[in-house]
């Protein structure tokens, strides 16, 4: 059976599309940014949470800030993008709901006030979001390199010291550079992977 989006998108958003581990030095702007952020932000997540926000890092000191809480190879991947992104949990997501889901105005007190289970929500739909972004990145005809390896609790300290946001991931942007791709893991089959009940 074929699918509603044509093969052309379907090769850009996911089979010809892999993380990105090294940059041209084409920047990303301001605009791509937010073309990306304004199309991802209608995706589905539970009572419609937002808690993904997104903390961009241009300038070289915060840059050398972020890359020094990086693990391994991902210091130097990161200083080559143009855009790297650290994506963090709001965890006061839930002051926003009101106005996110109008129709069930009791939902933030109901659900959201004990911080231990903001927390889990966050992280589950921030988590969720972030798929959608590099969906996103994708869409836009740019590369995404998605990392998990970084000290995200001296991320906090060095960038939200309040402690309403916990990072939990950094991407970066830009067009692919020499070598930027490895070679394609394999994937589970479907039928490894599927079962019906």
């Amino acid at each position: 059976m074929s699918l509603a989006l044509d093969a052309a998108a379907q090769d850009l958003l996911f089979r010809e599309a892999q993380t990105a581990n090294s940059f041209t030095d084409e920047p990303v702007t301001d605009e791509q940014v937010q073309a990306i952020y304004d199309l991802v932000k209608y995706a589905p997540t539970a009572f419609n949470q937002s808690p993904l926000r997104l903390t961009l890092v241009r300038s070289a000191d915060a840059r050398e800030r972020l890359v020094k809480h990086a693990m391994g190879a991902n210091g130097p991947k990161t200083l080559s993008a143009p855009l790297t992104l650290v994506l963090s949990t709001d965890l006061d997501f839930h002051e926003k709901l009101p106005t996110l889901f109008p129709h069930a105005p009791g939902i933030k007190d109901a659900y959201f006030s004990e911080l231990s289970v903001r927390e889990v929500a966050g992280a589950q739909n921030a988590t969720l979001q972030a798929g959608y972004l590099i969906l996103g990145i994708r869409a836009a005809g740019l590369a995404a390199g998605p990392m998990t390896g970084f000290d995200f609790a001296g991320i906090d300290k060095e960038f939200f010291g309040d402690g309403k946001q916990k990072s939990f991931m950094v991407i970066n942007v830009g067009k692919p550079g020499a070598d930027a791709f490895f070679p394609r893991s394999p994937r589970l089959s479907f039928d490894e992977a599927v079962t019906t009940v």
